[in-house]
């Protein structure tokens, strides 16, 4: 086996890559002086106004610590106990939360949709509401989108348009967990309001970690009807923080100049020139089309040790089948050109 290579940046998640520049500076910026705690201070007022600005609407905005808490404190706030959520069968709301919703919302059952490229069909809508309208089974309330999905796609705005019709026909509520849905925004080119509340969305888990803030994602209610006591919700499930402008700061140094959309479309571009070497490997399979900053590919299992012995990680994304490689903020050319020729390495020695 080949001696492991010490390497600064891997292809195992955006969440391994450290904070950007400018919300870094940010957080040195809100650290020079005292102020007033639990969301009180300027720059959480700053950061909330510009999310605001962002999404060319008045809505309203709460910082929480991880995309776990805001999605199930979100969905808890759609649905009571004996309601169901409906999501994609991948969706991270159900393989990757340890069943966060059902315990924020007392017990509110979360029910699987099918459908390709991580994407809930319209009609699978229906088929899941209709199915049963007994008092026996818990009553559908509201649609889990994953946006980027977890397969890397990206849902259009006519996609989500779609399925916002069918959410109305059923008096549904739509929730987005948005974890990468700033390279969801960078891969489609539109603007995000187009992607939220023009296409019926009521809250949005705006992530920021995984595109180069150190902690902290946003719960944007844009039908802020819901939003009412969300901030008891948030006491309660710990996730008031008392120093709340060291997850808010970093905000204002992504959104000021638009680092979170360079950002992200960076993260895109490398996994596009990752995608673009990968497929003309004839013994590498492309598994879902590349939209957002992930690549999912079958490769042969000698060669998927070979690159891990090589010092590359990466995961075995077992919801899908395959590898998963993803970019982050601070993947470079380099980086990818050096990954693609040492896998073509190990298939010459294989």
């Amino acid at each position: 086996m080949k001696p492991s290579t010490a390497r600064i940046r891997h292809f195992a998640s955006d969440n391994n890559a450290p904070v950007c520049p400018e919300a870094w500076a940010s957080l040195q910026a809100a650290n020079q002086e005292h102020a007033p705690g639990y969301g009180e201070d300027r720059w959480t007022a700053r950061a909330s106004d510009l999310i605001r600005e962002v999404f060319e609407t008045h809505c309203d905005v709460y910082f929480v610590f991880n995309g776990t808490a805001a999605n199930a404190l979100a969905l808890a706030a759609m649905c009571r106990s004996y309601h169901s959520i409906l999501c994609h069968e991948l969706a991270h709301v159900e393989r990757d939360e340890c069943g966060a919703p059902e315990f924020f919302s007392n017990g509110t059952k979360v029910l699987l949709l099918p459908g390709e490229g991580g994407k809930i069909r319209p009609d699978a809508i229906t088929e899941a509401v209709e199915r049963r309208t007994d008092v026996h089974y818990p009553k559908p309330r509201a649609v889990s989108l994953t946006q980027a999905t977890e397969t890397g796609t990206a849902y259009t705005v006519p996609e989500l348009k779609a399925i916002w019709a069918r959410a109305r026909q059923h008096r549904l509520g739509i929730h987005m967990d948005g974890a990468r849905f700033a390279n969801a925004v960078a891969s489609l080119g539109v603007a995000p309001r187009e992607l939220t509340w023009e296409a019926g969305v009521d809250v949005l888990c705006f992530g920021g970690t995984k595109n180069g803030t150190a902690v902290g994602d946003a719960v944007v209610f844009f039908n802020r009807d819901l939003s009412a006591e969300f901030d008891y919700r948030c006491k309660q499930a710990g996730q008031l923080a008392s120093k709340m402008r060291y997850l808010s700061a970093a905000w204002v140094g992504m959104l000021e100049d638009g680092a979170w959309l360079r950002h992200a479309a960076h993260a895109n571009a490398m996994a596009e020139r990752l995608h673009d070497q990968l497929r003309l490997v004839g013994e590498v399979q492309i598994q879902f089309p590349r939209q957002a900053n992930a690549v999912f590919v079958d490769m042969p299992a000698p060669v998927i040790r070979g690159l891990h012995a090589r010092g590359w990680h990466f995961y075995n994304f077992i919801a899908a089948g395959g590898c998963r490689l993803m970019c982050s903020w601070d993947t470079t050319e380099e980086d990818v050109d050096s990954f693609v020729a040492d896998l073509k390495a190990e298939l010459a020695e294989g």
